[in-house]
């Protein structure tokens, strides 16, 4: 980018020298000290089409009893806004290698999910997958004590749409995202209520 109303766009400083004139650099000009990083290759474990969404909270609550209560699949209906049906394939008690069958109903769109419990690591960490559908994906809750005597919980949703879901995975990201704040929001009231 050259020299422009605002200032030039140095390739070399990555930086904005303002011009004589007195009015402030526009943001879009101001913005030239990213533009190199951004137009440059993405490293090569980059994967546009991977959505990677990652939301945390804090709960006034002891970890134990958060992570109990949310790695409770049938307690998914009571803080998951999509979720409107949950089916256990494998018997109860929850453990590596059990399958549950989650309804959800997102961007309009009735889904059915078979996950399978991965990893389970009481009080820590809960990881299940799902390897059919549009969009297939690992779901990641991880909880650690906070220095108050609650919980930190991060909830993280990681797959690679297939189909046309490619094409809009960074608007499902994004939905996503939002989705799972409010869910965590969601649990938070439960738990504090």
């Amino acid at each position: 980018m050259g020299p422009g109303r605002f200032g030039t766009c140095s390739r070399s400083s990555r930086s904005v020298t303002p011009s004589a004139s007195s009015r402030p650099p526009s943001p879009r000009f101001a913005a030239c000290s990213n533009l190199d990083s951004w137009l440059a290759p993405h490293p090569p474990s980059y994967d546009r089409n991977v959505v990677d969404v990652r939301t945390e909270i804090e709960i006034a609550r002891p970890r134990l009893d958060v992570a109990d209560y949310a790695s409770n699949p049938d307690n998914a209906l009571a803080w998951y806004e999509h979720i409107k049906d949950v089916e256990w394939n494998k018997a109860k008690p929850l453990e590596v290698g059990s399958r549950i069958v989650f309804v959800a109903h997102f961007l309009g769109k009735r889904l059915d999910y078979v996950y399978q419990v991965k990893a389970l690591i009481p009080g820590e960490r809960f990881v299940m997958a799902t390897d059919e559908g549009p969009f297939p994906m690992e779901t990641t809750y991880s909880w650690e004590d906070t220095d108050g005597g609650g919980t930190k919980m991060s909830l993280r949703n990681r797959g690679r749409p297939s189909g046309f879901s490619r094409v809009t995975a960074p608007l499902l990201a994004g939905a996503m995202r939002r989705a799972n704040r409010k869910d965590l929001r969601r649990l938070k009231a439960v738990l504090e209520g």
